[in-house]
């Protein structure tokens, strides 16, 4: 193990973020230099808090099976290119889950029993920061090809683990993406202070180094069909995500200004990059309501304070969770209490159980308020709180309430792919859906669920599709689709 009396008498610590001042006048991660480079004066000694206990329960928390005891020892150590060995092995891509997963494994460490957590997530991310700065993140082409030809329909973080792996494996892969960039999610869902663009870009760089080919732009269903794909490879992957998104349909849901957030983040991102977008939806000097007290609305929050928002309320229907881990959410479990985003410290004001009764507006239709109401859970049912009405301000709503499955119509109809009882995309042991050579992977098939569960899923479903094109795999399979997502 590392220090053997590290988590006894060294003290968790985690970087500081810039000042609040400083960081909400440019869209520059909220880190000084990124997240790792800011935490590399005290990883060391960070990594030297784990215990190396015996039952790593750290594993049960990530859906990836990271090697967490490892890699600690290693950074302990100061064995920089085996640690990174070590985070690969289980990990395509962890530079994004460092910056973005909400580390499950945290809440699963076993000195979180009666002390504060190794900081796991801060040292994954200092360990792929570092290897980046000293180019030990190389491409990995295969040796030989097998002749077999495999689309993947998506490029979020689900379809890159799959396209990577499958590419490594020596199969020759295409990934397909309707955007006119690859990374999904990952570049137009996920503002730039919280990950910046490069990890996108120099991952994709790698990928196309190992030979898997972006073709960007192509709206399959339209562009290609379903029967084109089956026709031209011999299998393909549905990593296209959960983009169906709730809405609130609600008196005045009509009015002009109310948009859902991922009409909103996509928008912001490209101006952030320098690019043009004709009548963008803009926060500046308005009153702005988020719908949704999740990380998505805590993206809106931090993009609508460096837009200039007036004001900022993010309105959430259940109560605050509190600070406290519930007594129905023991250790390892993943609690549901109360946490303060980089974008939270910034501005704005959270408001816990009420609900949105009408949207009001003024006389040329625009969004002027919402007219909101407390409400309690009584015995299990949602119920109103009498006299609690309240109207507030508003020229700018945003939904950020999730979403509920794959769109169906297009691909998903045109391959006639059967669907469960919760509208995502049918799979079997194999991640092999009803149609034969047709593939699903991430939130597609799975739900709306995590970063981590997504590259997961992509590892899983690359050694299906690896065994149904081969007959055999040695690519790793992590998870089955039968387990279940964490819900954060």
């Amino acid at each position: 193990m590392a220090d053997p009396r590290g988590f006894i008498t060294t003290p968790r610590e985690v970087a500081e973020r810039r000042p609040v001042e400083e960081r909400v006048h440019d869209w520059n991660e909220v880190y000084p230099g990124g997240a790792g480079r800011a935490l590399l004066p005290i990883i060391t000694e960070q990594a030297g808090r784990c215990m190396d206990c015996g039952i790593p329960f750290c594993h049960s928390g990530c859906p990836l099976g990271n090697l967490i005891p490892e890699w600690n020892d290693l950074v302990w150590r100061s064995d920089w290119d085996e640690a990174l060995d070590r985070l690969h092995a289980t990990n395509n891509f962890p530079e994004f889950t460092g910056r973005l997963c909400p580390a499950p494994c945290e809440t699963a460490c076993v000195v979180a029993i009666n002390r504060d957590a190794v900081t796991i997530k801060n040292v994954e991310v200092s360990i792929i920061d570092k290897a980046w700065d000293d180019r030990q993140v190389r491409p990995e082409p295969p040796e030989w090809l097998t002749g077999k030809t495999v689309a993947v329909v998506g490029s979020g973080p689900a379809g890159l683990a799959v396209a990577q792996q499958l590419t490594r494996a020596g199969h020759t892969v295409a990934v397909y993406e309707r955007d006119d960039k690859p990374g999904g999610l990952l570049r137009y869902g996920i503002p730039e202070f919280k990950m910046e663009k490069i990890q996108v870009d120099r991952r994709i760089d790698q990928m196309e180094r190992e030979g898997t080919v972006f073709r960007t732009g192509v709206q399959i269903g339209e562009t290609l069909t379903g029967a084109h794909l089956r026709d031209r490879y011999d299998a393909v992957v549905l990593a296209i995500g959960s983009t169906v998104r709730r809405d609130l349909p609600a008196p005045g849901r009509e009015h002009a200004g109310i948009h859902q957030a991922m009409e909103f983040l996509p928008q912001a991102n490209r101006v952030a990059l320098g690019e043009q977008v004709d009548d963008q939806i803009l926060a500046t000097d308005k009153d702005v309501v988020i719908i949704g007290g999740g990380d998505t609305g805590a993206d809106c929050l931090g993009t609508s304070i460096r837009q200039g928002a007036k004001s900022i309320t993010q309105l959430e229907i259940l109560p605050n969770p509190g600070g406290d881990r519930p007594d129905t959410q023991p250790w390892p479990t993943y609690p549901m209490i109360y946490r303060v985003s980089s974008a939270h410290e910034e501005a704005g004001d959270r408001v816990y159980s009420v609900s949105t009764k009408e949207f009001l507006g003024d006389d040329d239709g625009h969004v002027s308020g919402l007219s909101l109401v407390e409400v309690e859970f009584i015995d299990g049912r949602l119920t109103e709180v009498e006299g609690s009405e309240k109207i507030i301000p508003a020229q700018l709503v945003l939904f950020a309430m999730g979403f509920t499955g794959p769109e169906k119509e297009g691909l998903v109809d045109q391959l006639g792919v059967e669907l469960d009882e919760r509208g995502n995309v049918k799979r079997d042991e194999r991640y092999m859906s009803s149609v034969d050579g047709v593939f699903v992977a991430g939130d597609a098939g799975r739900g709306q669920s995590l970063i981590v569960w997504a590259i997961a899923e992509g590892r899983s479903a690359a050694a299906g599709v690896d065994a149904y094109l081969s007959g055999s795999t040695n690519l790793p399979a992590p998870i089955l689709p039968t387990a279940r997502p964490l819900t954060v």
